[in-house]
């Protein structure tokens, strides 16, 4: 296949262990169809050029992903770089994401930003927006020479492309021969769960100290069952012992962008807000009128959750029957 788009933006989708594309694809491929004409790089099957396309890739390239961590996907990437000249490149926010996102950069010797939650174009290129200081600013980057490099916060683009016809092509990527690990083998660990995987979830509800013990943060997963969300925490309910770490919302946890956030006890320091600020509909249940949750909240109730919460979930419950 020919020439590319002068206006291309090159997506790196990321797959699942189970070889699936991940599910922050959609949201990246979604905001590069807003600034220019979405190029996707997929390293792994190339049954996933069908998929990368449904999600609004115009082109797609292929890459084998080999037996090392990282550096195959940053060779690739590096190659796909060089063959489309994009004005962006687009990378998930997460942990892989942000690992290939920086090595690139450095190899390219490319302006690197991180952790966007939308992107735009003016009359000079692409612009990666930000929500920083715990969300209480809102600010932009851009790159002043060569194309950025942008990774995204899973969540945060709410814009989805149209469907493209399959436009796929074989990458031809030449090793680095840069030192990495290499994968020797892989256990599958199955987890049975009815609730969304907290990164990327649509609903989250999320519980801190207020709850008091973690027999009682079972009323936060009750609430989350009925709403079909998932489950998050605070630092300080994480610290307590109520909930894993593996819950954690915030500046050392997980950041999400959900289209309800529902917080039950949590006071909502500047680190906590750092990583839902960027919620679409906050809704905050405390019995301290003077919570800083209250500040960022699009609903707040002020009053004793133990009591607040199961008349909600009794309401939830008669709506669906």
């Amino acid at each position: 296949m020919a020439d590319f788009a002068a206006d291309s933006i090159l997506v790196l989708l990321e797959t699942t262990p189970t070889g699936e594309l991940a599910k922050s694809s959609a949201g990246l491929l979604g905001a590069a169809a807003g600034v220019g004409t979405p190029v996707a790089v997929v390293v792994g099957d190339e049954k996933l050029a069908d998929a990368a396309a449904e999600l609004g890739a115009a082109r797609v390239l292929v890459a084998d992903p080999g037996e090392q961590l990282t550096v195959p996907v940053v060779d690739a990437l590096a190659a796909a770089f060089e063959l489309v000249r994009p004005d962006a490149v687009l990378v998930s926010h997460s942990v892989d994401g942000r690992d290939v996102a920086g090595r690139f950069a450095a190899r390219a010797k490319l302006a690197l930003a991180v952790d966007a939650v939308g992107v735009s174009r003016d009359d000079e290129g692409v612009i990666a927006h930000h929500s920083v200081y715990g969300g209480m600013y809102n600010v932009d980057s851009a790159a002043t020479f060569g194309a950025p490099v942008i990774t995204v916060r899973q969540g945060a683009v709410d814009a989805r492309a149209d469907a493209q016809p399959v436009a796929s092509e074989k990458l031809a990527v030449t090793a680095s021969g840069r030192k990495a690990a290499v994968v020797e083998s892989v256990h599958e660990s199955t987890e049975t769960s009815s609730r969304p995987e907290l990164r990327g979830a649509a609903k989250v509800v999320s519980g801190g100290r207020g709850l008091g013990s973690a027999e009682k943060f079972a009323l936060v997963e009750q609430l989350a069952d009925v709403l079909g969300a998932a489950v998050g925490a605070s630092r300080a309910a994480v610290d307590a012992g109520y909930i894993p770490q593996s819950h954690q919302v915030g500046q050392t946890g997980v950041s999400v962008s959900p289209q309800l956030y529902v917080a039950l006890g949590i006071s909502g320091a500047i680190q906590h807000k750092a990583g839902m600020q960027t919620a679409k509909t906050i809704v905050a249940i405390n019995k301290d009128a003077d919570a800083p949750i209250f500040e960022v909240a699009d609903f707040g109730v002020v009053g004793d959750l133990f009591t607040v919460v199961p008349q909600l979930i009794e309401t939830l419950q008669a709506r669906k029957q």
